[in-house]
């Protein structure tokens, strides 16, 4: 299942529901982990090819032109910083300079936009004197006869020549107010740019970005915190189920343990069940779904894969485990551990993985764990690296061990059935 998650990169948000935070972190752990060994592996790849092609390109271009880093005296590459280099100007002048550049920008472009309305209302002033002056020559003069037309156009034009003269002058004098306002412009905007820098005065902008800056730093530094302690929970699992032995060979060791027809696997409330022989199995080929999708699904994986592999029973006996349980939700599994101490724990069918769900009594609560079963091994998905041959390897391990540094969970009582039948009886029909 785990190995399923980490090829797909997805989890389905109801098995991620099935997890505790914990287990969350761990699995997050090992998908950061796998998405780094493929970016990895990519960046190897493109290394690789850019090689490749580098040296196509060196073979067919020998003689060609190509780009050469200038070295310094210690063999790397060299490199300018701004303000530290000999003769450069000081970081204060540059910033100075910079501000006032700004400000100098800023009032020519305000400047501009101020021409560009002037410039506009002077043309339309003049260009509507020069229509009205017109009209009224031609009216007066148009009944004048042809003889005097001519003085007409020459007293027209000594008046085009006289309006465009004073249009020219109030250009220039516009222009002169423009430029004035312009430097004005740029000194306060100089000194507003100034005094803003040296009070450290922020807009709302900047301090809505500082705030979220502080908030990603604070969320980077409890995922990071998170991850270790992920890590380390991981690294002490692994190197304490290798000093005591129990790390998981491979079950086949298991699967030659044949059961005989004529055992009786005794019940907890003492009544007798005839344990299912393997060549009890259906005569149909069983082939397991992606995932459960009913209980008579279930209840075939059950008898078909894990009763062979002695899932549930007491070790070297035939009896049902105390702590076993059947396909029970996880509400029904709080309302069994409600009244118990804490380090009470029992295990049931899950009906979200191929495999188990633990769930534990803590003293503020309960906590539950999925048991990857899937493989040719049992396993806690996403928390213990470990392992085991057989599910009651892992509960055993664990009655010594505890499941995770942060919660220290040990399996020290389990909690047997309250019904009659059992509820784990549909499993043994």
């Amino acid at each position: 299942m785990l190995q399923q998650i980490l090829r797909d990169m997805y989890i389905d948000p109801e098995l991620l529901a099935e997890l505790n935070e914990e287990q969350k972190q761990i699995l997050f752990f090992k998908m950061r982990e796998e998405q780094l060994r493929r970016w990895k592996e990519r960046e190897e790849k493109a290394r690789m090819e850019e090689a490749v092609l580098r040296k196509t390109a060196r073979r067919k271009q020998s003689n060609g032109k190509h780009v050469q880093w200038l070295r310094g005296k210690d063999g790397e590459v060299w490199v300018w910083v701004m303000g530290e280099a000999p003769g450069d100007k000081p970081y204060e002048q540059i910033s100075e300079e910079l501000i006032a550049e700004r400000a100098r920008q800023q009032a020519q472009k305000e400047a501009e936009e101020l021409w560009r309305q002037k410039e506009a209302e002077i043309t339309k002033k003049f260009r509507d004197a020069m229509a009205q002056e017109k009209a009224r020559i031609v009216a007066e003069k148009w009944k004048i006869e042809i003889e005097d037309r001519k003085a007409a156009k020459l007293e027209e034009e000594k008046i085009q020549e006289e309006l465009k003269k004073r249009e020219e002058e109030e250009r220039l004098k516009g222009e002169e107010q423009i430029r004035q306002q312009e430097e004005i412009r740029a000194r306060e905007l100089y000194l507003s740019l100034k005094q803003a820098q040296q009070h450290g005065q922020h807009s709302d902008d900047d301090q809505e970005w500082e705030e979220q800056l502080r908030r990603s730093k604070a969320a980077d530094e409890e995922r990071s915190h998170k991850a270790r302690r992920a890590r380390d929970e991981y690294r002490r699992q692994s190197l304490r189920a290798i000093q005591k032995g129990r790390v998981a060979g491979l079950s086949n060791l298991f699967q030659g343990t044949s059961l005989n027809n004529d055992q009786e696997i005794k019940l907890n409330n003492s009544s007798a069940r005839p344990l299912p022989s393997l060549s009890a199995a259906s005569s149909n080929i069983w082939e397991r779904p992606s995932r459960p999708f009913s209980r008579d699904v279930i209840i075939r994986w059950f008898k078909e894969e894990q009763i062979p592999r002695r899932a549930g029973f007491e070790r070297n006996t035939n009896r049902i485990a105390q702590w076993f349980h059947g396909i029970i939700s996880r509400q029904e599994a709080e309302e069994l551990l409600m009244n118990k101490s804490e380090g009470t724990f029992l295990v049931r069918v899950s009906e979200k993985i191929w495999g188990y769900a633990l769930s534990y009594r803590q003293q503020s609560g309960f906590k539950h764990f999925l048991v990857d079963a899937s493989g040719d091994f049992y396993s806690f998905l996403g928390v213990d690296p470990n392992r085991h041959a057989t599910l009651t390897d892992l509960i055993d391990f664990h009655k010594e061990e505890i499941i995770t540094s942060s919660g220290g969970e040990l399996l020290l009582e389990p909690c047997g059935q309250q019904k009659n039948p059992p509820d784990y009886s549909p499993l043994f029909e």
